[in-house]
């Protein structure tokens, strides 16, 4: 991943790139992923608490701060699903809908990463994007989170789940952070 797809020139994790790692001057090769590219950055700082490696931690966050730059909706709030790397227009019709995982894998990378530096942004953030997404996705009449929802917030359909979205992104959002809540309170409680 640091190798062929993060691009330190534009500041961005790239989901598809040429053999030799160069820039694909297509629509999808210039499509940008904030879910996919958030979601490794998540992976990677775990990795780097896991092996004692600060190194993949703070490439993980670099990978956190370039995809929220681009992927957070300034006008609306929320994470965007694709956008292209220029600002040029996307392909995909539903670039600039709310879908719920990639909310649920900023949700989770937003609060690692502040566990793991302490750096007030990453809290920032995790509430920008916790208190945008508990605010829209969930269903106050039959529970559960809806999966799509439009650029300003309204949902796109009252589907809780189909092919796409099953039991998964959801569930594994609210354990995992649970886990790392869980981890910050036993660490607090060393330092009293």
């Amino acid at each position: 991943i640091r190798q062929y797809h993060l691009k330190e020139d534009i500041q961005c994790v790239m989901e598809t790139v040429a053999p030799n790692g160069e820039l694909i001057n297509h629509f999808d090769g210039r499509t940008l992923n904030p879910g996919h590219a958030i979601e490794g950055a998540w992976f990677i700082m775990q990795e780097g608490k896991h092996r004692g490696d600060d190194g993949l931690v703070a490439t993980g966050c670099q990978m956190l701060g370039w995809v929220w730059e681009r992927g957070w909706d300034k006008e609306h709030g929320g994470m965007l699903y694709f956008v292209d790397v220029h600002g040029l227009p996307v392909q995909e019709y539903w670039h600039d809908m709310k879908f719920w995982w990639p909310q649920n894998e900023t949700i989770i990378a937003t609060l690692l990463a502040y566990g793991l530096t302490g750096d007030e942004k990453y809290a920032r953030w995790h509430r920008q994007i916790h208190d945008w997404a508990y605010a829209h996705f969930p269903d106050p009449e039959h529970g559960e989170w809806f999966g799509y929802l439009h650029r300003d917030g309204s949902p796109s359909s009252t589907l809780k789940g189909n092919l796409w979205k099953g039991p998964f992104h959801l569930p594994r959002m609210q354990l995992t952070c649970w886990k790392i809540l869980e981890e910050m309170a036993s660490a607090k409680a060393f330092e009293a």
